[in-house]
């Protein structure tokens, strides 16, 4: 393989895996889900939270890192905004699997289709 394709690869492999340990954790996907409806200060993104600011800023860190979340400052009010840029990212690589899937499904759902048949017809 060309060593630039590689080096593209593992670039795209690292940001998914940004991506996808950020949305691992139920807190920042709570914050995305929050950030999705504006901007919010960190303050006002923390309260619903059982943790310290401490905590939940950590938590943006990771969805900073992630590219997800991104932070503007002006004086000591600290406002986060949500970028789904990398969202779509994880959706493409996602839906490279969707055919596969679909295709498993589709074929588990004619077996119960035709074995449910076959038991109703010996009546079982």
């Amino acid at each position: 393989m060309d060593g630039k394709l590689q080096s593209k690869r593992a670039g795209g492999d690292e940001r998914l895996d940004a991506i996808f340990h950020a949305l691992s954790d139920r807190t920042r996907r709570a914050l995305l889900t929050r950030l999705a409806s504006g901007p919010a200060m960190v303050t006002e993104l923390a309260e619903p939270f059982a943790m310290t600011r401490i905590a939940v800023a950590k938590h943006l860190r990771v969805l900073e890192g992630a590219g997800l979340v991104s932070r503007s400052v002006e004086g000591r009010v600290h406002r986060c905004s949500m970028d789904a840029g990398p969202l779509r990212e994880a959706e493409r690589w996602l839906g490279e699997y969707r055919a596969f899937w679909t295709d498993k499904l589709e074929s588990l759902a004619r077996f119960t289709e035709t074995n449910t048949a076959t038991r109703t017809r010996r009546g079982k």
